[in-house]
């Protein structure tokens, strides 16, 4: 056992609870999912996608860049949004070497 975690969390894991947060909602998972590499897409493009009022999809979208998955830009009247893959790639990272550590603690400890 690792009471160590019971205590705090893993070094750069508080910041992404909201990351992982705002995945755990399927209308968000969409949203992020229907973006192309590099593409912004406006608002009002996303809205007309789904069959929830523009309120709803408002308050997915905050959640998103609240939780850094997502960038937005305002320009004139229209906001666009970008998924920020850099982000995205940064908590993975470190994620997998959490996990990766983890699994090799195990199996140095199977095999010794």
């Amino acid at each position: 056992m690792n009471s160590e975690f019971a205590e705090r969390l893993p070094e750069n894991w508080e910041r992404f609870s909201r990351f992982f947060f705002a995945l755990g909602d399927t209308t968000r998972q969409q949203i992020l999912l229907m973006f192309e590499p590099g593409e912004e897409i406006c608002v009002n493009d996303i809205a007309r996608l789904f069959k929830i009022s523009r309120p709803a999809i408002s308050h997915h979208l905050k959640v998103l860049r609240n939780a850094e998955l997502l960038t937005c830009e305002k320009r004139g009247k229209e906001v666009y949004y970008r998924v920020n893959h850099a982000y995205c790639a940064e908590v993975m990272r470190i994620m997998h070497e959490f996990v990766a550590g983890q699994t090799g603690a195990r199996v140095s400890a199977a095999s010794g």
